[in-house]
């Protein structure tokens, strides 16, 4: 979604208040907001309530107030720099902001919390964040923002060396012969970012990045583009989750085979290609396309599971993995499998408070992530429970050694019930995805160079 069509120049300011109050007085005194049935000061109370419940700081100096409320337009926003931070109820987080991106939206608007997913992307990317807060003045600000969220920047892209294209000339012969229907690039080899789609011909293609303003540069360059948010230090290490989302997006059919050009990330270098047959690598797991996820579960509840469960194996906590277990299908056909070793965290909030498609629930799971038990998570992004001991029938088939009783209750839940279950091992950092009794292995936790 273009976000830029909802942001005007003059709801772009420099912050003169000095706590959080006064600040969001300020945006919400640039917003125009004739015609509608509510007024700033009701709107002003509810945003201060909601952030003493449940901080809307985001990290790197940037904090994304939002509410829903009954209004005409989609969306409504406004940006506030405050070089010098701001004071709030004795929060310390609050004197490190340097930008609040307030942030308006109909209640009937059903992207919501996409919108919201697709900021925090943005604003994870520390050189966008630098860029806006450095602005000398208010009119670079507003042409920075104008850049960082309308049409593509020119960036430094690829290294145009010899090696490189050279390795893509090479990729288009091996996609040739080999009968491949699409090349997938990896995008994070390159620290710049990779505009390489017009040296693979009439080839599909499909690139793969944890970057959100490669995501925004590259629409035009390739076919479709795989977001996944987290990498080792392996080439390639993106591979299977990256299909995976291809394959529940309908980006990718199972019958395909993939052509991969890639090579260790951030290197600038292109020095691995891959060729994939989609069915075999997943056949363990389906036999049909359709069977990859279950009717209930929306392919981004997936994607951003696997996300939270893939940094918690590469990035962990104090360098080390945490173990733990995600269950995702239809919560009502799952709970009679499962019982609470602890009071439920997440009883008694808003569906929406609880959505994993919430930006702002990537720490609560994270650190949530110490409780023993499963994480339950509805179809619709929505978390039940934390927490939960899962007490599915035991499935008789033998699974490898050295995995424990996390794998064994993810096998046998898997089975008992129309679902998927995601773990990561606290031993290895390994996450493996369950579906119908059958494993597959997505991100082995590696810090060496090797394939």
């Amino acid at each position: 979604m273009r976000l830029d069509r909802y942001i005007a120049k003059n709801r772009i300011i420099d912050i003169v208040s000095r706590d959080l109050e006064g600040a969001l007085k300020e945006l919400l005194e640039v917003c125009d907001l004739r015609g509608e049935k509510f007024d700033r000061k009701e709107l002003l109370e509810e945003l201060l309530e909601r952030e003493k419940t449940m901080t809307t700081y985001l990290g790197s100096g940037i904090a994304l107030p939002h509410v829903r409320i009954e209004m005409k337009r989609p969306y409504l926003f406004a940006i506030g720099r405050c070089p010098d931070g701001l004071e709030f109820d004795g929060h310390g987080e609050y004197k490190e902001l340097r930008l609040i991106f307030l942030l308006l939206a109909s209640e009937r608007e059903k992207s919501y919390l996409n919108v919201l997913a697709s900021l925090a992307r943005t604003f994870q990317e520390p050189s966008m964040v630098e860029r806006l807060t450095a602005s000398p003045d208010v009119a670079t600000l507003r042409k920075n923002v104008a850049d960082a969220f309308g049409r593509p920047r020119d960036q430094k892209r690829t290294k145009d060396n010899k090696f490189n294209r050279l390795i893509l000339r090479e990729a288009v012969k091996i996609a040739t012969g080999a009968k491949c229907s699409a090349v997938m690039v990896f995008g994070d080899t390159f620290a710049g970012g990779v505009d390489a789609a017009d040296d693979f011909g009439d080839f599909k293609t499909l690139l793969v990045t944890q970057s959100a303003s490669e995501m925004t540069q590259a629409k035009r360059a390739f076919n479709a583009i795989i977001p996944v948010r987290a990498f080792g230090f392996n080439r390639l290490s993106q591979l299977r989750s990256a299909m995976l989302i291809g394959l529940t997006r309908g980006l990718i059919k199972s019958n395909e085979r993939l052509c991969c050009v890639g090579g260790i990330p951030q290197s600038n270098q292109f020095d691995t290609l891959v060729v994939v047959d989609v069915e075999r690598e997943f056949q363990s797991v389906f036999t049909r396309q359709s069977d990859m996820l279950p009717s209930s579960v929306k392919p981004e509840v997936l994607e951003r599971v696997l996300g939270i469960a893939t940094e918690l194996s590469v990035e962990g906590r104090e360098g080390k993995p945490i173990g733990t277990l995600f269950v995702i299908g239809e919560a009502e056909k799952i709970k009679p499998y499962t019982k609470q070793l602890v009071l439920n965290p997440f009883q008694g909030y808003e569906r929406e408070e609880r959505n994993i498609l919430n930006p702002f629930m990537d720490e609560t799971v994270k650190e949530f992530s110490f409780i023993d038990g499963a994480f339950l998570i509805n179809g619709d992004g929505v978390l039940e429970a934390a927490g939960s001991m899962v007490h599915a029938p035991d499935f008789p088939k033998e699974m490898p050694s050295g995995l424990g009783t996390r794998h064994a209750a993810a096998n046998a839940i898997s089975v008992a019930t129309d679902c998927i279950a995601l773990v990561v091992s606290a031993s290895s950092g390994q996450v493996t995805l369950f579906r119908r009794g059958q494993m597959l292995p997505l991100i082995v936790r590696s810090h060496s160079n090797s394939l």
